[in-house]
Formats: structure tokens, sequence, C-alpha cells
């Protein structure tokens, strides 16, 4: 595992185009959202320590976001051939253990995740009502043993400025996680095995 800090797109990005297979088995495109207040997508999988220690939360959010008339989309872009635990069938248990109610999609070549340029899992990018990019940054402080509460508080004031029409609040924090495990040999140029401190 190498801890990895998101790369922080520019603010005003076009939220770039996806169509992927959900776990449901029905192909889910950026254009499913065109209605959407905003869009939260997010850069996850099952096994990553930093995912899991936020699981339930998302799943929280997820709902709460919807029944704002906010879409959120789950995509997990690891080589499952190195991390069978990923793959699209512990996809499906996995949503429905943790009872994800938004997309849960399979990026199987990582063009989305490099599209994206994600980097960590988990990786959160908010898009305004015209799906531009306002925010990208963390669900909240809390990581894996620091003791800090899972609030989500940093993703939730993002989500709620843009559906009142107001600015993000600043500073945007990087998010901190697992960087995704990239094929053998397709890393893509922002990638740092190193990772982070």
């Amino acid at each position: 595992m190498v801890k990895t800090a998101s790369t922080m797109l520019p603010l005003g990005t076009p939220a770039p185009d996806f169509s992927l297979l959900n776990v449901d088995s029905k192909t889910v495109s950026l254009a499913d959202f065109a209605d959407a207040k905003a869009l939260v997508v997010i850069f996850m999988c099952n096994h990553c320590p930093f995912v899991k220690h936020l699981a339930d939360a998302l799943a929280d959010f997820g709902r709460e976001c919807q029944a704002k008339g906010v879409a959120v989309v789950g995509i997990s872009s690891n080589d499952v051939a190195n991390y069978p635990d990923d793959s699209p069938e512990q996809m499906v248990h996995e949503a429905e253990n943790r009872g994800y109610t938004f997309p849960y999609l399979y990026d199987e070549d990582q063009s989305v995740a490099r599209a994206y340029k994600a980097a960590c899992t988990p990786d959160f990018y908010v898009f305004d009502g015209d799906k531009k990019l306002a925010y990208r940054g963390q669900f909240d402080a809390s990581r894996p043993g620091n003791d800090i509460a899972v609030t989500g508080d940093d993703l939730r004031k993002a989500v709620d400025a843009i559906v009142a029409g107001n600015a993000v609040p600043e500073p945007q924090m990087p998010s901190i996680g697992c960087n995704i495990k990239w094929i053998s040999g397709k890393e893509p140029e922002y990638f740092n095995p190193a990772g982070t401190a």
C-alpha cells in the first residue's frame, strides 16, 4: 500500500465523459446525470483500508445526496488481476453489504481514472449543475487510526454550497488513500510510486 494524495484537478474542469458497467449489469454514463443539481464522483474500491474506514458513511452520504437531487457515482479502477478483492463480482457483494444506493461502476481499462487524474482510493470530485469541477478533496479529516470521527463535513459542505449556488468553502484539502492499483506498465505519468509522507 502506498499512501497517496489527490492530484487536485483544476477547478472548473468539465467532467470527463464515462460509460461504464454498473453492479446491476446496466451501463451508466455521464449523460445520465444531466439534470442533477450536482454530481459527486468517488474513485473507490472494496479492499482499501481508507475506503473501508468511510464505507458506511459513504452509504449514508449517498442516500442524503440523492434526496437533495444530487447524483453520486462510485468508480472502481483497480487492477483486478492482482487485486481480486476488487473484481466486479466482489463489487456486487460490497454494494449489497454496504447498502450503496448509488451506481458502483467498473473502469476495467482504467481510462476513466486517467481522464479524471484520479490517484487514490477514495478520491472525491464534485461537479456543479453545469458539470464543472467545484470541489476535489477529502471526505473529512478522519483517517484509519487517527481517532478523528468520520463526519463527511468537507464533502457535505461542498455539496450544500453547490446546491445553494454558493462558492465552495476554502481551503480544499486533498484526499489521502491507497494509490489506485494501476495495471503494470500502464501507470499514468502523474503516478508517484513513493506516495506521500
